[in-house]
């Protein structure tokens, strides 16, 4: 019975280690990535400081649309009407491979933290724009370029804020800034 269990106790010992060195083998049968290089890869650059472009923020019909558009949708595949004018709800980009691929186009989903006039399911994370023209527009305690800096980058002045930034990571383009601006700092029925 002990020669038994001696050899079984070495056969394990032997199994064991032989696990033991095939898993360390295996180690080297993949690539491990460099994770510092994953992670440079989406830090955000650092918080940028925006002129706002002369006759961005406009009473112009068109550009509040979009504005109100993008506020109120989060991507063009689940858009709930139809984009105005100067918007779409794919965009077209070259893959890899050369094809050229649509996906759906990325707006603001502002609605999800923020309430506004007409808002349906407006949130309460972020401050409530609603009455944003007479409240602070009018009264000067901010102006458009306040607004535009804050939809552009917001962590100018809040390096802790968890709002989108928008042109810096260019989920949007200055044109995008200038509708969402237009819209919000805008007279709503």
């Amino acid at each position: 019975m002990q020669r038994k269990f001696r050899f079984l106790t070495c056969a394990t010992m032997l199994l064991s280690t032989s696990v033991l060195v095939n898993a360390a083998d295996l180690t080297k049968a993949y690539d491990m990535p460099d994770a510092s290089k994953l992670i440079e890869k989406d830090l955000l650059a650092a918080a940028t400081t925006y002129t706002m472009p002369k006759g961005c923020v406009s009473s112009n019909a068109e550009s509040i649309a979009r504005g109100e558009f993008i506020f109120h949708n989060l991507n063009g595949k689940k858009a709930k009407k139809t984009p105005p004018k100067g918007l779409a709800r794919f965009v077209e980009t070259k893959g890899k491979d050369g094809k050229v691929k649509k996906k759906p186009k990325q707006y603001g989903n502002c609605v999800a933290c923020h309430n506004i006039e007409g808002a349906k399911g407006g949130g309460n994370i972020g401050p409530d724009l609603t009455g944003y023209k007479a409240m602070f527009i009018d009264t000067k305690v901010r102006d458009n370029q306040f607004v535009y800096q804050k939809i552009a980058d917001p962590r100018i002045d809040n390096a802790n804020t968890h709002m989108t930034v928008n042109l810096t990571t260019k989920l949007f383009n200055e044109q995008e800034i200038c509708d969402l601006s237009s819209y919000v700092v805008s007279v709503k029925k």
